[in-house]
């Protein structure tokens, strides 16, 4: 797949001085609701109008959208608006329907990611278009799967790609509805730098009082835009109420975020040294996550050895341990040296929760 910059010219055809907005509500539930939020977010820094029309519920029995329907609506609200349209497809069909209605943005749902299958059949009905079409990452952290996705399209000669990282489903509780992992979208903007990058708030969210700040990670890692749910009544919104925010709140969000210069003037290594510094808060955070979780670890092995009887301290496992990480760590280009201080940390901070535990 050979991305370059031709392959962003829909996106440079903007010409915004600002990321990419694309907002609108989750579901399009009725005509008046979806030409009142286009309305309101006409004159602001959205530049593209998104709605669900089909839903993919996780059981039968949710809501599953208007269907084709909607499409009507969508159309009238790019009549008075002048704002792009955008749907999600989950299908051949349902890109039928949406070129049969003049869409401009089609994007490609997580759940549908993972299926090569429909990927597939989606690219063969779009081939010979010119629309612009989006993918989001599949639910579970896979590379693979999501570039692969991409190139389905590029091989069918769709030219005006994007991808969505709208986070990765986790049997973790976590404060994410989708944690992040940021490294793998990462991973994707270095290998495919001219592939613009959009990060999906609301989903990786789940909360409409996170939008702002993982809106900013997302910035600062030089994302090129946002895609943010938006409802006139977000707490009455027939899906995924609480990641909603109303139009006032997006124009605030859009207000409050720091965006960093990308013009010819700017600093370069500022820029980059700003990308580089958010990628190790990043994974300063993501240490912390597992630290805390492998300590919750160690206080059910204290619970456990107070049950039985069993001493905290187990020298012979320990050694092990230490033994295996200093080979891991070397392999991964670090000395045995940091290997013994970070673990003898690791090591004492486990025994320490073990004995609150035991002696509780």
């Amino acid at each position: 797949m050979n991305i370059t910059t031709e392959n962003r010219k829909w996106l440079d055809d903007f010409k915004l001085t600002h990321p990419l907005v694309i907002a609108g509500p989750c579901s399009a539930e009725t005509e008046a609701q979806v030409l009142k939020i286009a309305h309101e977010l006409k004159n602001s820094d959205v530049s593209i109008f998104r709605a669900g029309i089909w839903k993919p519920r996780t059981r039968p029995g949710g809501f599953e959208g208007v269907g084709a329907i909607g499409l009507k609506w969508l159309q009238k609200a790019k009549a008075e608006t002048g704002l792009l349209m955008a749907v999600e497809v989950a299908n051949a069909a349902h890109v039928k329907l949406a070129l049969e209605h003049d869409i401009d943005v089609l994007w490609i749902g997580a759940r549908t990611t993972v299926n090569p299958f429909a990927v597939q059949e989606i690219a063969d009905v779009l081939r010979g278009t010119n629309k612009i079409v989006l993918v989001k990452n599949p639910v579970n952290p896979d590379l693979s799967l999501w570039i692969g996705g991409v190139e389905r399209l590029y091989n069918a000669g769709i030219k005006k790609l994007g991808v969505i990282h709208r986070g990765f489903s986790t049997y973790e509780k976590t404060k994410y509805r989708n944690i992040p992992e940021w490294q793998l979208a990462i991973e994707l903007q270095s290998r495919f730098p001219d592939l613009p990058l959009i990060c999906d708030p609301s989903h990786i969210t789940g909360r409409r009082d996170m939008i702002l700040e993982v809106s900013q990670q997302a910035l600062d890692l030089n994302y090129d835009g946002l895609m943010i749910e938006t409802h006139i009544d977000p707490e009455h919104a027939w899906s995924d109420a609480a990641q909603q925010v109303t139009p006032t709140a997006l124009k605030k969000i859009c207000k409050d975020l720091r965006v960093k210069k990308t013009t010819v003037e700017a600093d370069d290594y500022t820029l980059e040294m700003g990308k580089l510094r958010s990628q190790i808060d990043i994974a300063d955070s993501k240490l912390l996550q597992i630290l805390g979780s492998r300590m919750k670890a160690a206080e059910q092995i204290g619970a456990l050895k107070k049950k039985h009887n069993v001493a905290v301290l187990q020298n012979k496992r320990w050694n092990e341990v230490l033994e295996k990480m200093i080979l891991e760590g070397q392999e991964k280009g670090l000395s045995e040296e940091f290997i013994l201080k970070l673990f003898k940390a690791i090591h004492q901070e486990s025994i320490s929760h073990q004995e609150k535990i035991i002696n509780g």
